[in-house]
Order: C-alpha cells, then structure tokens, then sequence
C-alpha cells in the first residue's frame, strides 16, 4: 500500500502542477477528460459521471464556458436539454493533454513486458472494482 500512495501522490504533485499552469481545478480538468472521451453531453449526465450535484456542475460549466473551453448547444432531441460541448479551444487543450498522457504511459511503462503489463493491468482493475463498491 506504501508504494500505491506513493504513486497516487507523485501523480496528483505532477497533475497538480499542470493544472495550475493552466488555470484549472482539478474538477473542472476531469469534466473536459470527461467531454473528450464520452463526447457531448448533459449536464446531469455529467453530475452523474463526476458524482457531484447539478449545481456544481452547472458552476463548473459556467466557469469552463466563460474560459472559452466548452460551449452549451440545444440537445437535438430533448428540447429541454442543453449538450456540453468542448470548443475548439478545449479540444486543443485536451489534444495537448493526450499527447503528455501518451508520453507519460511510454516513460512508465515502455519497458515493461506484455505479460507484467498484464499482471499489472489485471490487479489495478481489481483494486478499481473494490475501491468502487464502497
């Protein structure tokens, strides 16, 4: 468990200071991660994807939608929804983050073999899945 709070903390120092170069929070960074792989979505989609209220959600829109990364549209099939879209500016900033996701997964894991990957891929899962009935 030593080495598994260790990583979690090296990764949140490094995502930490990334983040803030970038004037984000680290809720706000996970509702653009969200938007980049689910694609457009509502906002109580979203609360439910970031386990947050809808009030939050709708502050941390507001707050990505004023910096120019996300944009509201009408949802082409419920008339009372709104879709959370990234703009062009998000998905730049998200193609930027992508690009340091890979290089960072290449410097940790580069060297590993298939089937230690494997093994390791195997237990984080396991660990995820009990972390997630609690």
């Amino acid at each position: 468990m030593e080495g598994v709070f260790e990583l979690t903390g090296r990764l949140a120092d490094d995502m930490g200071d990334e983040l803030e170069g970038e004037g984000l929070t680290q809720a706000r960074a996970e509702l653009l991660w969200r938007l980049h792989v689910a694609g457009p979505s509502t906002q109580r989609a979203l609360s439910e994807a970031l386990r947050c209220t809808p009030r939050n959600v709708t502050g941390l829109v507001d707050a990505l939608e004023a910096a120019g990364l996300v944009r509201r549209e009408p949802h082409p099939e419920d008339r009372r929804a709104m879709l959370v879209t990234l703009t062009p500016q998000g998905e730049k900033l998200l193609a930027r983050w992508r690009e340091g996701y890979e290089q960072l997964a290449g410097r940790l894991f580069g060297d590993v073999s298939a089937g230690d990957l494997r093994g390791f891929h195997a237990t984080l899962s396991h660990m995820l899945e009990q972390l997630r009935r609690q």
